[in-house]
């Protein structure tokens, strides 16, 4: 394609006509020449904001940004209800291409029942492949949300599902070639199928109902990134035990041929919760079918602690996610 806005023609049918998911909130959404969506979530309600650039895969972008997006505002207590999508394209891309792209798009957000509000879509040679920004526009009852920095001493840490499942689905696709001469089939499938657990929307609305201090969705970083960035924001130490961190076997197996540090990889999926009862928010979550675990507790002071047996080792600042390795 031609360098710069793509042709009506392509736009017409290409994008929009992809676009079928609708939401009562969104009275005005993509159009030909459209630039503002607007949202009406009515009285005693407040609207969530977030944006995340697909960086880290070149396959499937709209399905991981989407979801990246959508898991930022349920980890924040609200709905996601719409999304605006920025796709800047190379030269090089073919319109079949950007074809398929919003026709992932709009297959995620109708699982999500979530709208694509519009976006901006652009070829350019800034570019050497395709980048997805996605800005997802949630809605939640005033006094409802809850934040990463808002967790108290003396609580229980939740982990929902496994960590490091987003890194491992893209791990066994970009690799699968190498995965497959050293495991069976059924192992590198089912590790690329842990995509499928991506969205924490589910587990997060059950969180919100039963108070908890402070979420967050377990993303670049891993889950030793997330935990640093909700001790640090919330001003409380941590003591968790590295073995009560769930993780599946896949995982373990895929990592160590690949010399990755699970605790370090990208964990779309994974959502860290901080609760006065984990227990009973345990409890709450199986309930629904989701996997839960207390794997440690806030505590007064500074020190962030990860505990391996007799082992102790304190937890650092996030580093650069193990999954640019690859």
């Amino acid at each position: 394609m031609k360098i710069g806005k793509v042709p009506e023609s392509v736009l017409k049918r290409s994008i929009l006509r992809q676009l079928k998911t609708r939401r009562g909130e969104i009275i005005f959404g993509a159009g030909l020449g459209e630039d503002c969506a607007i949202l009406a979530p009515g009285d005693g309600e407040v609207v969530l904001f977030s944006s995340d650039p697909v960086t880290g895969t070149g396959k499937d972008v709209a399905y991981y940004g989407i979801h990246a997006s959508a898991n930022d505002i349920a980890a924040a207590g609200g709905e996601p209800v719409a999304v605006l999508l920025t796709l800047l394209l190379p030269p090089s891309c073919e319109e079949k291409e950007l074809k398929a792209i919003m026709a992932q798009a709009e297959e995620t957000c109708a699982s999500l029942h979530i709208q694509i509000a519009g976006g901006h879509t652009e070829v350019t040679d800034a570019v050497n492949r395709i980048v997805l920004t996605v800005t997802a526009i949630g809605k939640a009852a005033a006094g409802a949300p809850v934040a990463t920095g808002t967790a108290k001493p003396d609580g229980d840490i939740v982990v929902t599902k496994w960590i490091a499942l987003e890194g491992t689905s893209i791990a066994a696709k970009e690799r699968e070639e190498q995965l497959r001469r050293r495991f069976p089939a059924y192992l590198v499938e089912a590790a690329k199928g842990f995509d499928k657990y991506l969205s924490i929307i589910p587990e997060a609305a059950v969180a919100g109902k039963s108070g908890v201090w402070a979420m967050t969705d377990v993303t670049e970083g891993g889950i030793f990134g997330a935990l640093w960035e909700m001790a640090e924001s919330s001003g409380v130490g941590l003591e968790i035990d590295l073995k009560k961190l769930p993780i599946r076997q896949e995982t373990v197996e895929i990592c160590n041929l690949l010399d990755l540090n699970p605790y370090e990889l990208i964990s779309g999926g994974c959502l860290l919760i901080a609760a006065e009862n984990g227990a009973d928010l345990v409890r709450r979550l199986e309930e629904e079918n989701i996997p839960a675990t207390v794997v440690g507790r806030t505590t007064g002071g500074k020190d962030r602690i990860i505990r391996n047996g007799e082992e102790k080792r304190f937890l650092e600042p996030a580093k650069p996610d193990e999954l640019y390795q690859i």
